[in-house]
């Protein structure tokens, strides 16, 4: 919900809901099903008696929709895939590198795919997955996603190091007034901060 306080003073806070399984996996974790709204996700992993952010993300239609085009994408080679273990200690180790395609590359999709499958697999079946009902109609989505990937990317390691670089972000404009976010959740989010302006 978006507070206006005064000229120029726009205050929001977030509230963050889970952890809920990626779909397609609720047999094998026995979390909750994502909720049928739009909104900010937070792909994660258990780390620490918490949760250790991989990637935040938007969608203005449902979650189920969206992450099922993106596990086509994991299955089909196009994201980058990493070692699940690896992660849920805090350590970066691709098993394959998305993002891409040369002739040479493809061919080596073609060779490993069993293994690339596998490990996409294991990958989202270990994703604890957060998420923010935040309005979807304006610049607030892709400003809030920014946020958090450009906070992550400057917290100390391994908090710096697990998630993607070079994703297409979208912050807050010059022309836009700044809103302060309050960060509310009841598990700890690694890298989160309480508050932030985006």
């Amino acid at each position: 919900m978006l507070l206006i306080l005064g000229p120029q003073q726009m205050k929001m806070q977030v509230s963050w809901i889970g952890p809920y399984f990626w779909p397609g996996f609720q047999e094998i974790n026995g979390l909750s099903e994502l909720p049928a709204f739009p909104g900010v996700y937070l792909w994660t992993v258990e780390y620490l008696s918490g949760y250790l952010i991989y990637a935040a993300g938007l969608t203005r239609r449902r979650f189920r929709v969206r992450f099922k085009e993106h596990t086509g994408k994991y299955l089909a080679g196009e994201y980058t895939v990493l070692n699940i273990s690896e992660m849920q200690v805090g350590r970066r180790l691709e098993v394959w590198h998305g993002w891409g395609w040369t002739p040479a590359k493809r061919a080596q999709f073609a060779e490993r795919q069993t293994e690339i499958r596998e490990a996409a697999n294991r990958q989202l079946a270990g994703f604890r997955v957060f998420v923010a009902n935040v309005e979807t109609s304006g610049r607030v989505p892709e400003r809030l996603e920014a946020a958090i990937m450009t906070h992550l990317y400057h917290e100390a390691p391994p908090l710096c190091d697990v998630p993607d670089r070079g994703m297409m972000l979208a912050p807050r404009r010059k022309t836009e007034e700044p809103i302060t976010v309050w960060n509310i959740c009841e598990s700890k989010l690694h890298g989160l901060p309480a508050s932030f302006t985006i």
